[in-house]
């Protein structure tokens, strides 16, 4: 093994570490984002892109 493919190995290593790191927080954040969202809507607050219900 030379002196480049510890560098190679290691650059990919760190660059699939950041990957999984960003997916984790991306989907942490979605469903912290999807509770929060489940919350205003059962206190009675909609979207404004949600249709009305009948009879409002």
């Amino acid at each position: 093994m030379n002196s480049y493919s510890i560098y190679v190995y290691g650059s990919y290593g760190l660059a699939a570490l950041v990957m999984i790191g960003v997916t984790l927080w991306t989907w942490a954040d979605g469903r912290a984002r999807q509770k929060e969202l489940a919350e205003l809507e059962a206190a009675g607050l909609r979207r404004r892109s949600a249709r009305p219900k009948d009879g409002e």
